[in-house]
C-alpha cells in the first residue's frame, strides 16, 4: 500500500568500517565488531521489477561482507492476483541471495488479495507456509538461526515475528501491514464487509496480531535490557505514520504499536531503529514525540526511522551497525545505475 505523506525527509549517513561477520549470529551477546546488512522492501512489483531486483541480488551477492538482507514486505503490488504460482515465483528469486534472507509479510500478499477475489486469510497461511517452512530459521540464503515467536505459548501460528542478536544489538521482525493493519474491510471478496459491520474473522486475525506484536516489542526491549545491548533494530512492513497526530485516520490500526514502541524505546535510553516499506521512498528520520519532563511533547532523540526504496525505485540501502559508537547505526542508499530512469 502506499500512502501520500504530509512531509519527507531524506538524509542519510555513510559510515565506513571494517565489517567482521561473526559465525554466530543469533547467539547471546555474539561479539562487539561492527557489521553492514542490505535492506529492501515492496519489490519485486511487477514487469520490469524481477530484472531490476536481479541486479540488487547480484550486486549483495558480490559483496561478501555483508551479514544479511532484509526484506520489509509487498512481494507484489496490490491489485495483482497473488497466486500460488506467483508466491513461489518471488520465493525462489529470493532464493538466489547468498547471506541469510529474512522477510516480514506485507500487506499486498495478503490482506489486498480480497481485491482480486481471494480469502485473505488462506493467502496468509500459504505465505507462512512457504517463507517459514522451519521455523526458527532464515528464509533463505545462507541459513541462519533466530528465535521465533511461534515458539511461545499461545502464539505458535507467528512463525513471521523473529529476533536475532548480533554485536550486543537486538534486531526484530514483527508483523505489522499496511491497509491499516488489515482493519481495511475486505470489500473484494465479501462487499458486506464495513467499518461499521466488520467481518468477525477480520478482526478476529487483527486483535490475536496485535497480541502477539505487542508482546514480541515486550520481549524484544526484555531481550536489549537482559543482553544489555547497544542498540535495538526493528523492521515491519506498514508506515504507521509515525509523525502524525494519533487522531488521524491515517494511525487507524497503528496508534497501540507506536504507543507501545515509544514506551519501550523512551525506557531502553539507548538508539532504537523502526524500519518500514510502504511508501516507497528512501529515508532516514527522527518523526517519533512523546511527553518530556516538562509536560510537552518533544522528539525523542534516541528513536529513528528508515524507509527502504521500493517500486518504482528498485535500489537497496546498506545499514552498517557499530556497538562502539553511540549512533549505532549508519545508513547508505546504494542506487544501481542500471536501475536509474533515463533522463
Amino acid at each position: 500500500m502506499v500512502r501520500a505523506l504530509c512531509r519527507t525527509a531524506v538524509f542519510a549517513a555513510v559510515f565506513a568500517a571494517i565489517i567482521v561477520i561473526l559465525p554466530a549470529a543469533s547467539s547471546p551477546k555474539a561479539g562487539s565488531s561492527s557489521f553492514s546488512f542490505a535492506l529492501i522492501g515492496d519489490v519485486p512489483y511487477g514487469a520490469g521489477d524481477d530484472v531490476k531486483l536481479d541486479r540488487i541480488i547480484s550486486q549483495v551477492n558480490d559483496d561478501h561482507k555483508l551479514a544479511w538482507v532484509l526484506h520489509v514486505g509487498d512481494i507484489k503490488n496490490g491489485s495483482s492476483d497473488a497466486s500460488n504460482a506467483l508466491i513461489q515465483s518471488r520465493f525462489s528469486q529470493y532464493q538466489h541471495f547468498n547471506p541469510a534472507f529474512i522477510y516480514t509479510p506485507g500487506d499486498n500478499e495478503w490482506t489486498d488479495v480480497h481485491r482480486t477475489g481471494r480469502y485473505p486469510l488462506e493467502r496468509l497461511a500459504y505465505v507462512r507456509s512457504v517463507f517459514f517452512p522451519t521455523p526458527g530459521m532464515s528464509t533463505g540464503g545462507d541459513p541462519m538461526a533466530v528465535r521465533t515467536q511461534a515458539a511461545d505459548a499461545g502464539f505458535g501460528d507467528f512463525v513471521e515475528n523473529q529476533l536475532w542478536v548480533k554485536s550486543q544489538v537486538v534486531f526484530s521482525a514483527i508483523h505489522v501491514v499496511g491497509s491499516h493493519n488489515d482493519l481495511d474491510p475486505w470489500t473484494g471478496y465479501d462487499a458486506t464487509d464495513s467499518t461499521s459491520s466488520p467481518r468477525a474473522d477480520r478482526i478476529n486475525e487483527y486483535t490475536k496480531r496485535l497480541q502477539a506484536n505487542l508482546a514480541w516489542i515486550d520481549q524484544t526491549f526484555a531481550t536489549a535490557a537482559a543482553q544489555d545491548a547497544k542498540g535495538v533494530f526493528i523492521m515491519m512492513q506498514a508506515d504507521p505514520a509515525f509523525e502524525l497526530a494519533r487522531t488521524s485516520s491515517d494511525r487507524n490500526g497503528y496508534n497501540e504499536i507506536i504507543d507501545a514502541l515509544t514506551a519501550k524505546t523512551v525506557e531502553f535510553g539507548k538508539p532504537v531503529v523502526v524500519a518500514h516499506g510502504d511508501s516507497h521512498f528512501f529515508r532516514y528520520d527522527k518523526p517519533l514525540t512523546a511527553p518530556a519532563a516538562d509536560h510537552v511533547s518533544h522528539r525523542v532523540e534516541n528513536f529513528s526511522r528508515v524507509e527502504t526504496f521500493g517500486s518504482e525505485d528498485v535500489h537497496w540501502v546498506r545499514v552498517t551497525v557499530d556497538p562502539k559508537s553511540e549512533t549505532v547505526f549508519f545508513f547508505e542508499p546504494v542506487v544501481i545505475a542500471a536501475n536509474r530512469f533515463a533522463r
